[in-house]
């Protein structure tokens, strides 16, 4: 293979997978050509992350002071929102084809990236196992019901194999599970909605009229769901980087439809769906989780297909939001030593050794307490990529040891300071702590980049060069990893060897 005449190759300096910690498999760049997961596919993989426990909960703390109309439209505008903001972040996988963790290399440097990036991957991890712990509670009551038999723990531990197992096999696998759960996951909450709909007219209560008594304001209830999906708004790269883009498409949005159909219309159609079903929950019941109350009422058939709703919805919303993101997170710290497939069992044993079954008993001050912190990543990768480096990106050099990321001894003082300040103001500021969070992180961030570390250590993208150099996919051009000169090459589609291939994720 040969780099494009305009192109960069960085044959200079090789990079030998044996003692470069730099380098995995799984974490290389993902050509164009390699991106497995289309429109439609990246849309149920939507549908299957939104569907999940606590998002009832944000519908019923919407109802108990606020009409249901009025909190079904706040939270899909919310939602709406939320996800413009993560296309940007979204860019990144579907520009150089990069994960999370690796692109923080830039802003945090080649060490410090594991501070933000590990600190992400067992919050993923936790939130495995308290996702897993859902479905095994599922689990044992459908065999309770049909056998008899009742022990959550040895379900978890059957259930949480099934998971990795399944998320170890690649992107694919979890594609195609996304496909087949998240229409099924839609039926059964089209059924649970109409159930609680007859439970709440029984008692003479009309669920579009019903007015809470508590004090919930519009400002509350939008911040909080802005908040719900910090996470994702940091990470979604990891996947966004196997969804089909247009090669050569420089206009943004044109670039990202795929990207677009699934945040813009998924996301928050989804999400104010389930929040409507748990809104209704309460409205007819007083309880936020509308499984505990039709499962307090169901018998037989009815049972079994509420239980599958729930182990559905917790394996298609951990393999995507939870495991990709942890496991990636593991790799980029023990590379090459941590492999993807042995990277997924670590963020399983994780998560189980946290206790998700504690944690989930303060749910939602576990969700705010790092969510002031994941905010501020955001606000300042953001500030990065598209202030300091407008998108253009030196990719050989974030697998380079000694490169333009190294920094100080591998640490970059704009990223650390700049997460720790903007987000210890977030942490104590209350239901403000995202929007605190990410403009602080973007602003800090950007000011120490300027003022002091752009002029000790020189970014070579950020230079006097040409507007296409050091873009991807908007310029028809790959990274590649090539493994007989150990080196990375940026070629344009047609150049591509279709005889070399890479492991999916």
């Amino acid at each position: 293979m040969s780099a494009t005449g305009s192109g960069i190759a960085d044959n200079a300096s090789s990079i030998a997978s044996e003692t470069n910690h730099l380098l995995e498999e799984s974490i290389l760049p993902v050509a164009n050509s390699q991106k497995p997961i289309s429109a439609l596919g990246f849309v149920w993989i939507w549908v299957g992350i939104a569907v999940m426990i606590a998002t009832f909960q944000l519908g019923a703390n919407g109802v108990s002071g606020a009409p249901l109309p009025q909190v079904v439209s706040i939270i899909f505008v919310a939602n709406v929102l939320l996800a413009l903001l993560m296309l940007l972040t979204a860019d990144i996988g579907t520009e150089h084809g990069l994960s999370f963790s690796v692109y923080l290399r830039a802003p945090f440097g080649v060490y410090g990236t594991h501070l933000p990036s590990v600190f992400r991957g067992v919050v993923a991890a936790i939130w495995f196992g308290i996702q897993t712990y859902l479905g095994a509670l599922a689990l044992s009551g459908i065999v309770e019901y049909l056998t008899g038999f009742s022990n959550w723990a040895v379900w978890y531990g059957v259930f949480a194999l099934v998971q990795v197992a399944n998320t170890a096999m690649g992107i694919k696998a979890v594609e195609r599970l996304a496909a087949i759960a998240a229409p099924a996951i839609l039926a059964i909450s089209i059924w649970m909605y109409f159930t609680l709909d007859v439970l709440a007219q029984t008692q003479g209560i009309n669920i579009w009229r019903f007015v809470g008594e508590q004090d919930v304001t519009i400002l509350t209830l939008f911040l909080a769901n802005v908040a719900f999906w910090s996470t994702l708004a940091i990470d979604i790269p990891n996947i966004t980087r196997f969804v089909k883009t247009p090669s050569g498409e420089r206009r943004f949005f044109t670039r990202n439809r795929n990207v677009l159909l699934a945040q813009l219309l998924a996301l928050p159609a989804t999400q104010a769906w389930i929040a409507l079903i748990g809104a209704v929950s309460f409205i007819a019941a007083g309880e936020w989780n509308p499984v505990t109350v039709i499962q307090g009422q169901g018998e037989g058939l009815s049972l079994i297909v509420l239980l599958v709703l729930v182990v559905l919805a917790q394996w298609s919303t951990n393999n995507a939001a939870n495991l990709i993101p942890a496991a990636l997170a593991f790799v980029n710290a023990g590379a090459p030593k941590v492999s993807y497939p042995v990277a997924v069992v670590i963020a399983a044993i994780v998560g189980t050794l946290f206790m998700p079954w504690v944690i989930l008993d303060n749910l939602f001050a576990f969700l705010f307490s790092y969510g002031a912190y994941l905010s501020s990543i955001g606000g300042i990768m953001v500030s990065d990529y598209y202030f300091i480096r407008k998108r253009r990106l030196n990719v050989p050099h974030l697998y380079r040891k000694g490169g333009q990321f190294h920094y100080i001894k591998g640490f970059n003082p704009a990223g650390i300071i700049a997460w720790l300040v903007s987000g210890t103001v977030a942490f104590f500021s209350g239901q403000w702590a995202f929007l605190l969070g990410f403009v602080l992180g973007a602003l800090i961030y950007f000011a120490i980049m300027r003022l002091y570390v752009m002029k000790r250590f020189s970014q070579e993208e950020c230079g006097d060069v040409s507007a296409d150099d050091y873009l991807g996919t908007s310029v028809d051009c790959n990274w590649v990893y090539e493994r007989e000169s150990e080196s990375f090459m940026r070629l344009r589609s047609d150049q591509l060897d279709k005889t070399v291939s890479r492991e999916d994720l």
